[in-house]
């Protein structure tokens, strides 16, 4: 039986604001700490996270030659990062750099394809791309698996295309997520957490409906018991 789980975004800017989220989420297990944190707190925030027992999604979404992508990837599982990303668009070469430099640790390398702010039209005009975003994500997301990368990252709408075209081993996570509780703000594209776990994603990205609440802990226990629900379901 697949199950989901939920992944706590971390956009913040002090060490002080990332430890009381650490301890406003309860049972949240993961966190993501992404390019604004990471370069603000640099490495000592994600040791102390895991500190707090919590694990870390560490998206910087990595895009270099083969060999210094290697090297940073090597960086983040010395540091114990549970996952971390490449851009797929960086090619097999790179992403097999980076699952070969993570080899024998725990971390996992989860691959983008196009990022959700862009749209047809600059794929077609600014980047020269013949295809259409769907059909990009899908072949993107089997190079990137066919180079040994551990999952993908994709927007809800996506999963269902990701999983035909990667097969059913592959981790997805999927950030553009909101329970019917939850405002959408600025996000157009989204599923609740539990279809998004029917649809076939393994970790649902949920940020500004969990600190939004009066009661972060309580958010958190209401999409862990909505995922609970899609498996039970599932099963």
């Amino acid at each position: 039986m697949r199950t989901t789980d939920l992944i706590s975004v971390f956009d913040f800017d002090t060490r002080q604001e990332a430890m009381d989220a650490a301890a406003a989420i309860g049972d949240c297990a993961w966190v993501k700490a992404g390019l604004q944190l990471f370069t603000r707190c640099g490495p000592d925030l994600v040791r102390e996270l895991q500190d707090r027992g919590k694990r870390v999604f560490l998206d910087l979404k990595l895009h270099d030659i083969p060999n210094t992508v290697a090297n940073a990837a090597r960086a983040i599982a010395d540091l114990g990062a549970g996952m971390t990303t490449v851009h797929a668009g960086g090619g097999s070469a790179m992403v097999s750099a980076a699952c070969r430099a993570v080899e024998g640790s725990e971390t996992r390398v989860l691959a983008v394809t196009i990022l959700t702010s862009l749209s047809d039209e600059v794929l077609t005009a600014e980047l020269g791309l013949r295809e259409r975003a769907a059909e990009a994500v899908a072949r993107l997301a089997r190079l990137a698996v066919d180079a040994g990368a551990h999952g993908i990252v994709c927007s809800p709408l996506e999963i269902a295309a990701v999983r035909d075209a990667v097969g059913p081993e592959p981790l997805i996570v999927t950030p553009g997520v909101r329970p019917t509780w939850a405002g959408r703000d600025d996000q157009a594209r989204v599923m609740t957490p539990g279809d998004a776990a029917r649809a076939g994603a393994d970790y649902v990205v949920v940020g500004r409906p969990i600190f939004k609440d009066p009661d972060p802990a309580q958010a958190v226990q209401r999409i862990l018991r909505e995922l609970a629900d899609a498996a039970s379901v599932e099963e």
